[in-house]
């Protein structure tokens, strides 16, 4: 299912009937400003969860060898 021309002037209509031609480009900045801020947001957590997985994977890594360190001496 997909959307044609008819359905996007239509729905283009009813944004402009509802909102006025004033409002639009300040809905549209609002929308571009969230969409920018989501990505950033969407990146940085994926850093974080980066960091925290290496951060783990290093403290295992320690704590195996303290282990191994005990059973050898």
């Amino acid at each position: 299912m997909s959307i044609g021309f008819t359905e996007i002037l239509l729905i283009l209509v009813v944004v402009l009937l509802l909102f006025g031609s004033k409002r639009i480009p300040e809905l549209a900045k609002a929308m571009g400003k969230a969409a920018y801020e989501f990505k950033n947001a969407k990146e940085t957590l994926k850093k974080e969860a980066r960091e925290l997985s290496e951060n783990a994977q290093k403290a295992a890594e320690a704590e195996a060898l303290k282990d191994d360190e005990k059973v050898r001496g």
